[in-house]
């Protein structure tokens, strides 16, 4: 499902060359829960987006569900984007004029997707994970757990194989970061979603099935 293979990622150049990703080689299979673990500025975040294909590696390759995003054109790389990847980050990034619901089949309706079932769908799952009478709710009139959890909602409705989620417990309080826990591992459990977690936080790692460790920039021992 996902692969890289020598990955390195630099920023700057000369004497302010910063290599936030060195020589970093992993597979994860399909369905697997991973967590990337590590302080602040061991490159979690960096490996994290490369897989996301939302940066691009300096050297080395990057392979997601069988497309190798070193070899994309930008606009093969927006439709991956698009089509292959679930997104959920440390803010929720709702659109704050848009209702829950409506945040929730953005990306349906980008794609042009945005059918009946898929509606119906939606409605399903935001009341699943307690917002079933918050659908016409700004996301303001949200608690940040409710708009992690839209969030998340948002990141899986267009059926994307893979969730790729930075610190989403960074925000949040302890009942609320739970929330978002047990609706990741139930992604993960039922529907065999991958989901891959930039974090540092304990209750992140012990959520998840593996845990990769990262250490300046490189995958520790």
């Amino acid at each position: 499902m996902i692969t890289t293979h020598d990955l390195t990622k630099t920023y700057g150049e000369g004497t302010s060359e910063v290599r936030a990703n060195r020589g970093i080689s992993l597979e994860i299979a399909a369905g697997e829960f991973v967590v990337l673990a590590g302080p602040s500025g061991s490159g979690k975040t960096t490996l994290l987006n490369l897989i996301g294909g939302l940066d691009t590696a300096t050297s080395g390759s990057v392979t997601v569900n069988g497309a190798e995003l070193t070899r994309l054109s930008p606009r093969e790389l927006s439709d991956f984007r698009r089509d292959q990847i679930g997104y959920v980050f440390q803010k929720s990034n709702l659109v704050g004029s848009l209702s829950v619901y409506e945040n929730a089949v953005l990306q349906l309706r980008v794609q042009g997707r945005l059918t009946r079932g898929a509606a119906a769908r939606t409605r399903e799952l935001l009341t699943a994970v307690g917002l079933g009478d918050k659908l016409t709710a700004l996301p303001r009139q949200l608690s940040g757990g409710q708009q992690q959890r839209a969030a998340i909602i948002r990141a899986v409705t267009s059926g994307t194989a893979v969730v790729v989620a930075d610190e989403p417990t960074a925000s949040l309080d302890g009942p609320n970061a739970d929330g978002v826990l047990d609706l990741l591992r139930l992604l993960n459990e039922q529907d065999g979603t991958t989901i891959v977690v930039s974090s540092h936080d304990d209750r992140v790692l012990a959520a998840g099935g593996r845990i990769v460790h990262l250490v300046d920039g490189r995958l520790a021992a």
